[in-house]
């Protein structure tokens, strides 16, 4: 557990070792790592500027680390998208009920 400083947001403590577990430091550095190299691949598209990691580069690294302790993703079939993307505002679009 981490204790932020309301005034400035630092960092102020620790407890319990839970801050920063290998298990999660693996997720940090494959983020840092394919940012890196996003980085260099797409210099010439980039103005120097603070931007945000591309969607796809998260989910790359989420999918990896699934992979990596057995857990598969499941995938939607039309039908299920259609409906998943039919709620509005918890409205179901009654075109696809």
């Amino acid at each position: 557990m981490a204790i932020n400083n309301a005034r400035t947001g630092d960092l102020v403590g620790q407890v319990a070792a839970e801050a920063s577990p290998a298990s999660i430091m693996d997720l940090s550095f494959a983020g840092l790592a394919l940012s890196a190299r996003y980085l260099l691949e797409h210099a010439a598209q980039l103005a120097p500027s603070v931007h945000d990691v591309p969607a796809e580069l998260d989910e790359q690294v989420a999918a990896r680390k699934l992979a990596a302790i057995g857990v598969r993703l499941d995938t939607l079939d039309a039908v299920q998208e259609q409906y998943a993307r039919s709620w509005t505002a918890g409205t179901l679009d009654q075109s696809v009920a």
